[in-house]
């Protein structure tokens, strides 16, 4: 299991094209079987800050299942307008979590 940050910074004459492109985009992510979970917050502090973060089964899954799906150019058409705003895509190891994060198993499950 990786997690993949996505942060941007989106002007707030964006912001509700933005969450709706995110709504839309979130009906492929739903329906993949390498993405795990997902969810899209919103800067309270700096509304105009937002961070997508997306369960992955693996990176592979990812990059090799899910870019290569025939649903993902639906996925990409909806976010692609707000690539030039993106400040980071990285994927992450969980290193340690208090709770499930919406994977169904806990950290101390898997040992």
């Amino acid at each position: 299991m990786v997690v993949e940050y996505i942060r941007y910074t989106i002007p707030a004459e964006r912001a509700a094209a933005f969450e709706q492109a995110y709504a839309d985009a979130a009906k492929v992510l739903t329906d993949d079987k390498h993405c795990l979970n997902y969810e899209v917050s919103r800067g309270v502090e700096e509304p105009e800050h937002y961070t997508v973060r997306i369960v992955w089964d693996s990176v592979e899954g990812h990059e090799q299942g899910f870019r290569r799906s025939a649903a993902f150019p639906a996925f990409f058409a909806a976010v692609k307008p707000f690539f030039a705003q993106i400040d980071e895509m990285k994927h992450y190891d969980v290193r340690d979590a208090s709770h499930d994060g919406g994977t169904g198993t806990r950290d101390t499950d898997r040992a």
